[in-house]
């Protein structure tokens, strides 16, 4: 609960200090008698013992008026606008070495690449009020989603993310990091930031993805990256000559040195995905470390409660003039 002007409370003190004060100084009404002695075995009724009650119950009416007059209120809803906003690009490797099956959801078996857009699925939700964009890359980069809030469009694009989307297969991280820096260029958020999977080794474009990483920080972007697979060999799917799948297990390099110095050079954190689960962790974590920073309020929408204390008030009121002339009918 809240008041509109709580400043109408300090009256309440004041009225109890003139009431006390009017007590103090007024003088029992009563008749003179020249000795008290024959009443003195006369007992006291009830009504007697409870005759300050209608005095009490005006001084409650009294305060109750002002307590309605301060405005009591609930706030039923109100609007928060992020001062502060965030711009992300997902950058996401779509080669061909993300059809590994090296990762599992329940004990069934899943590529790499359907294992990530799950997840990436589960980060979009969970943002609130930042602009995200995607951008998919294998031996080229282009950008699947340009920044936008409206996540249900942007995951639509994600499911578009599919295995030899690229005609042109490779791991192009540099060109991967360029495409989404430039993506960020002209964003005027507060913070900017790039997160990249990838599960490979830089094989493909033409710039080199340390230098993508220097013209990064220096448009205050950050980069994240994510190294994304098993180590060692990891089952790979085949057709064999009946055109059946089968499974091969083959050797996937993971250049972890280049991503590290990515993420040093840009102020961001490098990250190792080797099961599904370290990989919904990674992504929570920088959900963590991602955050906007101030909230602004908007409107507020009330439920105005002085008509509950107003009713109750006179309720009181009209039962105190009942009393007054009824049962602690006093004469004079």
């Amino acid at each position: 609960m809240v008041w509109k002007d709580p400043w109408i409370l300090l009256l309440i003190p004041l009225i109890l200090l003139l009431v006390f004060w009017r007590n103090f100084k007024k003088k029992p009404a009563g008749f003179r008698f020249s000795s008290t002695d024959l009443l003195g075995d006369v007992p006291s009724s009830w009504k007697i013992k409870f005759f300050f009650i209608p005095e009490t119950m005006r001084l409650l009416v009294l305060i109750l008026f002002v307590i309605a007059l301060a405005g009591p209120r609930q706030v039923l809803q109100e609007t928060i606008h992020h001062t502060e906003g965030i711009d992300i690009v997902l950058a996401m490797d779509c080669s061909g070495s993300m059809a590994a099956e090296d990762f599992k959801i329940n004990g069934q078996r899943f590529n790499r690449l359907m294992i990530v857009k799950e997840v990436v699925r589960d980060f979009i939700r969970q943002r609130t009020s930042d602009k995200i964009g995607l951008v998919a890359f294998a031996g080229l980069a282009y950008t699947a989603c340009p920044l936008t809030t409206d996540y249900d469009w942007l995951i639509a694009n994600l499911e578009r993310i599919e295995l030899g989307v690229l005609q042109e297969d490779g791991t192009a991280v540099g060109s991967a990091i360029s495409s989404s820096v430039n993506r960020l260029k002209n964003s005027q958020a507060k913070s900017k930031v790039v997160i990249l999977l990838t599960d490979g080794v830089n094989n493909a474009g033409k710039i080199d993805p340390i230098t993508a990483a220097k013209i990064a920080k220096t448009m205050g972007i950050k980069v994240y990256t994510i190294g994304a697979g098993s180590k060692g060999y990891v089952p790979f799917p085949m057709k064999d000559f009946f055109g059946r799948t089968v499974y091969q297990n083959v050797p996937i390099d993971l250049d972890e040195d280049t991503l590290q110095e990515i993420a040093r050079l840009t102020d961001g954190k490098y990250f190792r995905a080797t099961d599904t689960e370290s990989l919904r962790q990674i992504y929570q974590e920088i959900d963590k470390l991602e955050k906007t920073k101030m909230e602004e309020v908007g409107y507020k929408e009330y439920q105005e409660l002085f008509v509950w204390v107003l009713s109750a008030a006179v309720l009181i009121l009209v039962l105190e003039v009942i009393l007054s002339n009824t049962v602690f009918l006093r004469i004079p």
